[in-house]
């Protein structure tokens, strides 16, 4: 469900939580319980925007039963469709297990706004999409996701209004709101694939919190490579989430044989450009170079090559 770019991106989130408050706790202690906070919360946000989608899809129903209560109704009350509630990805998700013990567990019912439930169905019923999904088979998967998908990508996430209030009432939504994007791409993709349980499978988790230890218990041999490389730039406007990514960077040229140093320093390259400052691209990728050279020329790097498959 989340690749290594996010777990990076969680990583280095948290090495920054540690570097900005106190905490009586060990170093290690501390950063494993905060990137654990920091995974379910993201995990709550996906759960969430799947959940809402999912009422905005049931909201035909509460609409259908408004229209069949007026004394006076007209032709449109009285053929109402209410498809789009009951559609098989619908039924397929709360009929979840790990997706209903997601939403009660967090109480993530308390984040979903009914009047934003209302108008973007309203905006839905509105909509040339809606009107063929209501038109076509009874039975089709692919239209059933292609519908909630199309509520989600083109409603909800255009809507800067809606999105605003997710930044002001959902936790987490600033950090996490490019990885939810992603997550729910994954899901209407592999939507019979999807645990609501687990963000991490068990590899990638143990990348997580290795990377976070690694940074951690490598501060020194790291901040030592990285003062030489100071010397060109303005060492007080150096921001910190730069030297957290060279530091991870770092780490991962020496202590994770399968990465190969080219992903390493390009991903962290990207990260710098979206969560610091103009310049910071290209100043980690300079540290960064400049650093793997060295370590090149002193025969500290060992990475495992890719198995080709033959002999």
């Amino acid at each position: 469900m989340i690749s290594r770019r996010n777990i990076r991106i969680k990583v280095m989130q948290t090495l920054y939580a540690m570097s900005t408050t106190e905490n009586s706790e060990s170093e290690i202690t501390h950063g494993s319980r905060l990137l654990e906070d920091k995974l379910e919360q993201s995990l709550d946000i996906f759960t969430f925007s799947v959940l809402f989608t999912i009422r905005v899809a049931q909201y035909a129903q509460v609409d259908a039963d408004m229209r069949a209560n007026r004394y006076l109704k007209s032709d449109e009350d009285q053929n109402v469709s209410t498809k789009i509630a009951v559609n098989s990805l619908v039924l397929r998700i709360t009929n979840n297990k790990s997706f209903n013990e997601r939403v009660a567990k967090s109480k993530l019912d308390r984040y979903v706004n009914e009047d934003w439930v209302k108008k973007i169905f309203n905006a839905l019923l509105q909509s040339p999409e809606y009107k063929a999904y209501v038109a076509g088979p009874e039975a089709d998967r692919n239209a059933d996701t292609a519908i909630l998908q199309f509520v989600w990508e083109q409603l909800v996430l255009t809507n800067e209004e809606i999105l605003t209030s997710f930044l002001d009432e959902l936790p987490g939504w600033e950090d996490d709101s490019e990885l939810i994007v992603m997550l729910m791409q994954n899901f209407f993709r592999f939507r019979e694939k999807i645990n609501f349980g687990e963000l991490l499978d068990k590899n990638k988790r143990a990348y997580a919190h290795e990377l976070l230890k690694t940074v951690v218990q490598k501060k020194e041999l790291c901040m030592e490579r990285i003062a030489g490389k100071l010397n060109n730039w303005d060492k007080d406007r150096v921001a910190l989430i730069d030297i957290l990514l060279i530091r991870m960077g770092i780490c991962e040229y020496l202590f994770f044989p399968t990465i190969p140093t080219k992903v390493t320093i390009n991903e962290y390259i990207d990260v710098a450009k979206q969560y610091s400052t103009p310049q910071s691209g290209q100043f980690v990728n300079g540290v960064l170079d400049n650093i793997l050279k060295d370590l090149i020329k002193e025969n500290l790097i060992q990475k495992e090559e890719k198995s080709t498959g033959k002999k």
